[in-house]
């Protein structure tokens, strides 16, 4: 029963990185790891790439022919990969004594509302596959409460949508001292207050909302 996660937020939130360090993480922890990248427009890994889809399909190839931008091509190019499921089941026989690490695509109504990572999913769960969700979203988008709730909303979007335990990471936490501080925005409902905080590095907070904090450039 292979066991691991997969990672999925907006463009730029460091997921490669992540799973890069992940990858150094359970390496050091002497636990077998492999890292599988479902992106087919992310062609500089940081890590190494125990399978890669752009060996079926690349976002480029899907462009030129189809004459398709970044985001119909990125659609296109997972609902490719649910035709060709075979292709990946495949390749993840030999690994499945591993813990697994997917990197998918930063497009968001891949994992909010689209149904081909979900459609994946439930197949590999069918092979009795067990994963989580880790859904990373850069810091700098706490520097208003606005984007912050819209960040939530998200989360609760993708959560719901692909139907796996979820986790939700703050990353590029060095970057949080350099942000101004955080307005206070009360909201009065009958006898109860509540104030969106100045820091979003207040434990309680992070806690409350399941968010954490991860230090990922």
């Amino acid at each position: 029963m292979p066991f691991g996660q997969i990672v999925i937020g907006p463009p730029g939130s460091g997921k490669s990185t992540y799973c890069y360090g992940m990858q150094q993480f359970l390496t050091g922890l002497k636990r077998p790891v492999a890292v599988i990248n479902l992106d087919p427009a992310n062609d500089q890994l940081p890590y190494t790439c125990d399978i890669d889809i752009s060996e079926l399909i690349s976002l480029a190839d899907v462009m030129e022919r189809l004459e398709l931008g970044p985001n119909g091509g990125l659609i296109y190019a997972m609902e490719y990969i649910e035709s060709n499921l075979d292709w990946l089941i495949d390749r993840l026989k030999p690994f499945e004594d591993r813990y697994l690490i997917f990197d998918l695509p930063g497009q968001v109504e891949l994992f909010t509302h689209h149904r081909s990572i979900q459609n994946i999913l439930s197949a590999l769960a069918k092979l009795h596959y067990r994963l989580a969700c880790v859904h990373a979203v850069d810091i700098i988008h706490c520097s208003e409460a606005s984007q912050f709730v819209s960040v939530l909303l998200v989360s609760v979007c993708a959560q719901l949508h692909l139907e796996l335990p979820h986790i939700n990471l703050l990353t590029k936490a060095d970057l949080l001292s350099r942000m101004p501080p955080l307005r206070t925005y009360p909201v009065s409902h009958r006898s109860h207050s509540t104030v969106i905080p100045r820091s979003v590095t207040d434990n309680s907070l992070t806690c409350v909302l399941g968010w954490w904090c991860l230090d990922v450039a």
